[in-house]
């Protein structure tokens, strides 16, 4: 994908209220003309009943094209479903600039598979949300962000979401 002049900016995104302010955040200031604008999701690692997530559990799904995952129907078979508000950010961002907007979900660790993601999909760069945890709840949850800061093997940038 580099080679054709867009890059791979790669959104971390739960669906979450800072993962929309990370996601507008990257459409706003790093998505350019031709790049190619792919959500990372991860789900938790557990017992499925559909065939998909075994299918794809190792190396995470295909990628997705938005409109395949602004498809509710599309989205069950992976027991995903991503809020009317990022699927508008998603396709407003399709609407207004000549880029590929594509998803591609993984199940287990955030942390790890979000980096994973950065080396396979291979990514230019990689914008998420930090949703400001208390010291406590940081120490006891481990921040994603930071994690994902410190091990990634692209440029990271962390969007605060204001309290």
């Amino acid at each position: 994908m580099e080679e054709s002049g867009g890059r791979r900016v790669g959104v971390a995104v739960d669906f979450s209220e800072c993962s929309r302010k990370a996601l507008s955040w990257a459409v706003e200031n790093v998505v350019r003309d031709g790049d190619h604008l792919i959500l990372i999701t991860v789900r938790p690692e557990m017992y499925y009943e559909g065939g998909e997530m075994q299918l794809w559990e190792a190396t995470g799904t295909p990628f997705i094209p938005l409109e395949e995952f602004s498809d509710g129907a599309v989205m069950k078979k992976y027991e995903v479903k991503p809020d009317p508000e990022t699927l508008d950010i998603a396709n407003t961002a399709a609407r207004q600039k000549p880029i590929t907007v594509i998803m591609k979900i993984y199940w287990g660790d955030a942390r790890e598979k979000i980096c994973e993601a950065v080396d396979h999909i291979p990514l230019s760069c990689l914008v998420i949300g930090n949703r400001g945890l208390g010291g406590l709840k940081r120490v006891i949850m481990g921040s994603v962000s930071n994690y994902v800061v410190n091990n990634a093997s692209c440029p990271v940038t962390v969007v605060k979401v204001p309290h």
